[in-house]
């Protein structure tokens, strides 16, 4: 790591606690020097199974400053029975529905966290739609540090819970994510919080970057065909080309020409909207309304990047409904045992989606990215609707029950 950059710009700032351009308001990114970086293949063999296994490709000086919970290395799933269901002959799940909070979000909290710690904060916090805090919290109580959570009051209880568990200050906001994101902001500057996908964004989205990594490991340094991506800011798609591209620039990869695709919910699509009507801007909606409220995230701020990145990849966007959402829980659970959130699952949605429109090769190897666990989200599916019959404890009952 040499500089924070602006995405923008270019204009190079120090590696503090930095993440706007004073130029032109650009967002900063982490730049490393990639010719002073001697990895090769050989270098991941014996290292732990987690996402520090790339330390080398992440934005911390000091390994004493590593706040590690075991996130990260997640099972890449070969989903035989999905795929023979879609028509796919090489179908992969990245199931990140197993990491140490059961989201994909362990892995940015766990570097910001780190960052945190390096920088001298004293605490820190993050606005969430629910698995982002979640993960903070956790890695905030392995770290020692108190955590503040900014929350749109109705996001899923199951991850209210999950959050003060782990000893956050909730703050529930009469409002949406957007507003979440504001107030946290505000706190930050005012309180010096480390804000995890604010003052510390930068650093924040290294780490969902490994998510690329990883895949191209397990995958034997072959890099996939297609991937699709769950999308609701736009950090984490731009974060997985970003990963595609520093293998490839460190020769770990022979070629990164990796299709990225954005899915997202009707209710809250504002990116790929903007992809399906030849837009480079981003129009922001208001109101969400979906059943992934994980993706609720109105005014993305990574959104016209992620974009930019989907068409540079020639990779597409879509969206599902919330009726869409629900078949996709059940059909991976059903044919790969793999129980996802709403927001985890859109892009297995999707995949059905993009398959029908002729717009996925029978012979591509795809992977789906599935971001969070179903058990967050209990209420997603219909409850009332698979409360097993009551019968008698006798053998006579069965036989209309058991299928021979």
């Amino acid at each position: 790591m040499i500089a924070l950059q602006c995405r923008e710009c270019q204009r190079q700032y120090p590696t503090d606690l930095s993440y706007v351009c004073e130029e032109c308001f650009g967002p900063l990114d982490v730049v490393y020097d990639y010719s002073k970086l001697v990895v090769k293949r050989e270098t991941f063999e014996d290292r732990p199974k987690n996402l520090w296994r790339y330390h080398e490709l992440l934005p911390i000086e000091d390994k004493n400053s590593i706040v590690d919970l075991g996130a990260g290395y997640t099972p890449l799933h070969r989903a035989d029975r999905l795929a023979k269901r879609l028509g796919l002959q090489n179908l992969f799940i990245k199931n990140d529905t197993v990491n140490p909070t059961y989201s994909f979000k362990d892995r940015p909290a766990s570097v910001a966290v780190s960052k945190a710690r390096e920088l001298g904060l004293s605490a820190v916090g993050s606005p969430s739609t629910g698995n982002l805090a979640s993960a903070t919290a956790a890695h905030a109580a392995r770290a020692g540090l108190p955590c503040y959570v900014f929350i749109p009051f109705d996001i899923e209880p199951a991850k209210v819970v999950q959050a003060s568990t782990y000893g956050a200050e909730i703050i529930a906001i009469n409002g949406t994510y957007d507003d979440a994101n504001k107030l946290a902001s505000q706190a930050g500057e005012l309180y010096n919080l480390g804000i995890v996908n604010g003052n510390i964004r930068p650093y924040y989205v290294e780490g969902s970057k490994t998510l690329a990594f990883e895949v191209c490991e397990q995958l034997g340094w072959i890099p996939p065909d297609h991937v699709i991506v769950p999308t609701g800011s736009g950090a984490l798609l731009c974060a997985i080309r970003k990963g595609f591209y520093e293998f490839e620039r460190l020769g770990l990869i022979k070629s990164n020409e990796v299709k990225i695709s954005s899915a997202q919910p009707v209710g809250c699509s504002p990116i790929v909207d903007a992809l399906q009507q030849g837009r480079t801007s981003v129009t922001p909606v208001e109101r969400p309304q979906t059943l992934a409220k994980s993706l609720a995230i109105g005014d993305p701020g990574d959104g016209e990047f992620a974009v930019k990145n989907v068409r540079e990849s020639g990779g597409f966007g879509e969206k599902v409904n919330d009726e869409e959402l629900r078949q996709a829980i059940h059909l991976l659970a059903s044919t790969e045992g793999i129980f996802a959130e709403p927001g985890g699952v859109v892009s297995v949605a999707v995949l059905s989606k993009l398959i029908d429109a002729g717009r996925i090769d029978p012979d591509e190897l795809v992977v789906c990215y599935v971001t969070g666990n179903g058990l967050k989200t209990p209420e997603a599916i219909s409850i009332e609707g698979i409360q097993p019959a009551v019968v008698e404890p006798k053998l006579e009952v069965l036989a209309q029950i058991i299928r021979r």
